[in-house]
């Protein structure tokens, strides 16, 4: 057990000084390999690439056409035809806001999380410029809109982390809904007004938008810019075919793609430079992510793991707490919040659903609880964070403290009351 605590202190930390998780994610796991009596070597060629190579099997398709399309938005000018209206139209002061409530909205929409990085960080880059808003914030404001309460709260959301337990009570995406409702507000108001405490400090210190290291000279006339209703097109593409048309991300992508290249035809010498821009920039953020996916892979094989699921669960006489703190807590270990859950219900789903018969608590609090408690677990290590820090080119140092706040303290502190409504009875 200690052998899994050592490992994730050290990846956390490394990673949060700026090292690489493409090689510290193997060197945590070797460590755990290593004092968990594993075969250090059969552990990392089997286990620890296993996890990996899966992971960049099932999403690959989706970093790529969703890097190279964030990267087409951007150099066709797209993106900052559309920040400038929705800046005309919410204020130019409420850049925060703004990215927090598109972000909200794509993923409350059932877009995928890592789709909707890829697809709003040039909409929310040009805001912050527009604003001139430190881009210390865009980190915590995208975990906020997209990692969340749309994530995980807000009833009846087509998120994977608000569907695995319908699997395992018997429940609808809804259930819980006064306890969504009542946590969602939680963390997105509370989200909201650290953010905006934040950025009146950064300022307050002179520390405003800085241009990334990658970008080039904004020196284009906004004149030249593409009318935003015909900007905003591609993203409607994506949206649609994905929650309406019932189409696979993947297509959905790839029609967003073509949409935003046959509307800005005129603009067709950029499309070359900005998809190989792209495909190189997806690269390195999938590996990013799948590193500490193949991590919590090798979390999952050590003989102390399922040691732990079980006094998590008998920590409490309040079962609520038990669930909360399993998922939670696998969750924080395998940096995933649907894989921490998945974990957690395939080794204690037939308890978790007993107890919901036996102590008078309704299955609909169970469902609910779960699913705010996988979200509350953005540790360093986080799959989604990874992602979106290899995305926006900042790094823990710059980000995490934000991200902290707004994306596990107050998601835990909404948890704990969910907790204290469901043994009240308040669903």
């Amino acid at each position: 057990m200690v052998s899994i605590f050592i490992g994730l202190f050290i990846l956390m930390v490394l990673a949060y000084f700026g090292w690489s998780i493409i090689w510290v994610a193997p060197l945590a796991s070797g460590v755990v390999a290593l004092l968990s009596g594993l075969d250090v070597y059969e552990t990392y060629t089997n286990t620890y690439m296993q996890g990996l190579v899966d992971f960049v099997k099932s999403w690959f398709p989706i970093f790529l056409l969703g890097a190279v399309f964030g990267t087409l938005m951007e150099k066709t000018g797209a993106a900052k035809s559309v920040a400038l209206k929705v800046t005309q139209l919410i204020g130019k002061k409420k850049a925060i806001l703004g990215v927090l409530i598109a972000a909200a909205l794509l993923t409350y929409g059932g877009v995928s999380l890592f789709v909707v990085v890829f697809a709003i960080y040039p909409i929310a880059l040009e805001l912050f410029r527009e604003a001139n808003v430190s881009r210390k914030l865009l980190v915590a404001t995208f975990a906020l809109g997209a990692f969340t309460f749309t994530m995980t709260s807000v009833p009846g959301t087509p998120q994977i982390q608000n569907l695995i337990p319908m699997k395992y009570f018997s429940t609808t995406p809804t259930s819980g809904f006064f306890i969504g409702i009542v946590t969602t507000l939680i963390m997105a108001v509370g989200g909201y007004l650290w953010l905006a405490y934040r950025q009146k400090k950064l300022a307050e210190k002179g520390d405003t938008f800085t241009e990334p290291e990658n970008s080039e000279d904004k020196d284009e006339n906004d004149s030249d810019l593409p009318n935003w209703f015909i900007s905003i097109i591609p993203l409607i593409v994506v949206v649609v075919f994905l929650n309406i048309v019932k189409v696979e991300a993947l297509y959905a992508l790839l029609l967003g793609n073509i949409a935003i290249m046959l509307l800005n035809i005129k603009k067709y010498k950029k499309f070359v430079p900005a998809i190989n821009e792209g495909g190189k920039g997806s690269v390195m953020a999938i590996l990013n992510t799948s590193a500490a996916v193949g991590f919590g892979s090798v979390i999952a094989i050590v003989p102390a793991f399922n040691d732990i699921t079980t006094m998590l669960v008998g920590i409490s006489d309040n079962p609520l707490v038990g669930e909360a703190l399993a998922v939670q807590v696998l969750a924080m270990m395998t940096g995933s919040a649907s894989g921490g859950m998945g974990i957690a219900f395939e080794a204690l789903g037939d308890t978790f659903y007993e107890l919901s018969q036996t102590s008078g608590i309704s299955p609909d609090v169970f469902h609910r609880i779960a699913a705010v408690a996988s979200g509350a677990s953005i540790l360093p290590n986080n799959g989604a964070l990874l992602t979106l820090l290899a995305v926006t080119g900042l790094s823990h140092r710059e980000t995490y403290k934000d991200v902290f706040v707004v994306a596990l303290l107050i998601p835990t502190i909404a948890l704990i009351v969910g907790i204290i409504m469901g043994a009240m009875g308040l669903v």
